[in-house]
């Protein structure tokens, strides 16, 4: 005779996945894919019951895995950029003094890879404390940049880095100072004329 009405199974079983997520499933059938016997078998009410002892962390495994390595090496704190000051332009932001800056190359972020940037003549560097971050690709001028401080084999040292690039419609001049270690520093625009007609 079935424990509810209408249910056809008398006996069902704990079953377990792989987050360690909890349910029921009748004890006559094979597991349903991706889950495997959760050490529990009887009424549909004593599973539940089993269920709601053991089953008292309702994240998902590969959550709690998470957050527990982000509360042992928390990731960065998120710096909110700051909105454009009224009235200044990106080209005027960015020629005030110096700004945080890194590399963003893609597929791989690597000192081997600025390296082929710099052998190319062309960089891309981002400036990340603008609004939507700032994406700025770099024809160097490489007699004006300075590697020679730098081990990009082993990630240490320091560039200097000189380009001109066009910027909503302004040529600028873009200097930047980099470490290998980080792919981080501090870098600024400087106007070299005014806008472009």
């Amino acid at each position: 005779m079935a424990n509810e009405e209408n249910d056809p199974f008398d006996t069902y079983k704990v079953v377990i996945n792989h987050e360690e997520q909890y349910s029921i499933w009748p004890a006559e059938r094979d597991n349903p894919p991706g889950w495997r016997d959760g050490g529990k078998q009887g009424t549909k009410q004593e599973c539940l019951d089993y269920i709601g002892e053991v089953w008292t962390d309702m994240r998902p495994l590969s959550l709690r895995k998470k957050m527990e390595e982000w509360r042992t090496n928390p990731p960065p704190p998120v710096v909110e950029p700051d909105p454009l000051p009224e009235g200044k332009t990106l080209v005027e932001r960015l020629s005030d003094g110096d700004h945080p800056i890194r590399t963003n190359l893609r597929p791989e972020n690597t000192a081997q890879a600025v390296k082929r940037c710099l052998d190319r003549g062309y960089i891309h560097l981002h400036f990340p404390n603008t609004h939507g971050g700032t994406e700025l690709g770099v024809r160097l001028l490489v007699e004006q940049c300075d590697w020679s401080a730098a081990n990009f084999e082993s990630a240490i040292g320091s560039i200097h880095l000189v380009g001109e690039l066009t910027l909503d419609m302004v040529k600028v001049q873009c200097i930047a100072n980099l470490d290998l270690a980080t792919l981080q520093g501090s870098g600024r625009l400087q106007p070299l004329s005014e806008a472009l007609t």
